[in-house]
């Protein structure tokens, strides 16, 4: 008889303890990264107003920073969402980039090796 008590306790604690480790991950969900950090892209929040460098054309859309040589590339979304979308259309929109600007990130390496001296 005693040992239906201890099997009976034993997996009631394996029950509970399971319950534990299912809830915790609906309470703290771990937190869930869009962009990896050895991504070459770095995708700025939410949209911004793209302007032209030559004026030709202002759009909401979203910047995309290419990171292996500094190009700046506006998306256009249309609105505010973070996606292309029109209400017109029922299939998916596609965006195609146009580029805004350059950053030269080369040139931090170098003002970075002129201060050491």
């Amino acid at each position: 008889m005693k040992t239906d008590w201890q099997k009976t306790l034993l997996l009631l604690v394996i029950a509970f303890s399971l319950a534990a480790l299912a809830a915790h991950s609906y309470i703290a969900p771990p937190p869930v990264m869009a962009q990896s950090s050895d991504s070459p892209y770095y995708i700025e929040p939410g949209t911004s107003v793209l302007r032209a460098p030559d004026g030709s054309r202002q759009v909401v859309g979203k910047v995309i920073i290419d990171l292996r040589n500094g190009n700046i590339w506006g998306f256009p979304t249309l609105q505010q969402e973070p996606y292309p979308a029109t209400g017109a259309k029922t299939s998916p929109v596609t965006s195609h980039p146009f580029l805004l600007g350059r950053y030269a990130l080369t040139d931090m390496e170098k003002s970075e090796a002129s201060s050491s001296e």
